[in-house]
């Protein structure tokens, strides 16, 4: 018997930002019906200036600590939600789905999981602000409007756009988590932000790629869909020419939040009879 169709939406943010990133997604997806979810993390419940004003939870925040908020989030449901994430929340969709959560996910721009280590320069220049010291793993790190507008919002966005991203939408983020993700590759054992990638139970999952990202390029993306190895799951990757980081505010993003909730539904629950496949 085939699954009963997701009703709700689960839109998960990333790091520098917060839930109000996805403002523009959720009132869209309502408009369809659709119940939408967008979980802040542990501490994040607060408006961005609040936590602009008082960054301590989000110097205290953990990746274990986001993960088993945002599983509690989706297991509580009815039924199993389609999972959006965009950039560290497209990883932790990832992790949602590998743990049993979710009828199918969408990662955007994502983060990648434990084990991928392809590592573009542009993406060392957007994480210097956090990574140039160990000291920030107990710090939350903010960026300047130009560190914002680099990783963020380099292409497709008018200076004012621009501004108006940073000031809306732009938080520190978690040095400690930020610096774990990039040790995971060289300490021993399985760190937060980890998944099996021979997980054969695993619901489809797209990643989404903007080509002109600086902090995840494409390459990040691709690299990560073709860790995935399990026979009869579906892993596919696009990549949308023109695009920054904060595709899912830049002009036309309605385009890729149309296509997600699409491709969402059209494989929801769904196995694949033959072996992965990529669309790279």
């Amino acid at each position: 018997m085939r699954p009963p169709t997701p009703d709700t939406v689960v839109l998960v943010h990333g790091f520098w930002v917060t839930p109000r990133s996805w403002e523009d997604w959720r009132a869209h997806y309502e408009a369809k019906g659709f119940r939408v979810l967008a979980p802040p993390y542990p501490g994040f419940e607060v408006e961005v200036e609040a936590l602009n004003a008082d960054p301590s939870p989000i110097a205290s925040v953990t990746g274990a600590e986001i993960v088993g908020h945002l599983i509690s989030v989706v297991r509580d449901l009815p039924t199993p939600p389609i999972i959006i994430g965009h950039s560290a929340g497209g990883a932790f969709t990832q992790v949602l789905l590998d743990r049993g959560c979710g009828a199918v996910g969408v990662a955007l721009s994502s983060a990648p999981t434990e084990g991928v280590r392809t590592t573009p320069l542009s993406q060392v220049r957007s994480t210097l602000p956090v990574l140039r010291s160990p000291a920030n793993r107990r710090k939350a790190v903010p960026l300047t409007f130009e560190q914002f507008s680099y990783a963020f919002t380099n292409v497709g966005f008018t200076s004012s756009q621009a501004r108006r991203a940073y000031e809306r939408y732009a938080i520190p983020a978690s040095g400690g988590t930020l610096w774990n993700g990039v040790l995971a590759n060289f300490r021993p054992g399985h760190q937060d932000i980890w998944v099996d990638y021979r997980n054969a139970a695993r619901p489809p999952l797209l990643f989404l790629s903007g080509s002109d990202d600086h902090i995840m390029p494409p390459s990040v993306q691709r690299a990560n869909a073709r860790k995935y190895r399990a026979p009869g799951t579906l892993t596919e990757h696009e990549t949308y020419p023109g695009r920054a980081h904060l595709m899912t505010s830049q002009d036309g993003w309605e385009e890729i939040a149309d296509h997600a909730l699409e491709w969402a539904l059209a494989h929801a629950g769904h196995r694949e009879d033959s072996p992965r496949r990529h669309a790279v």
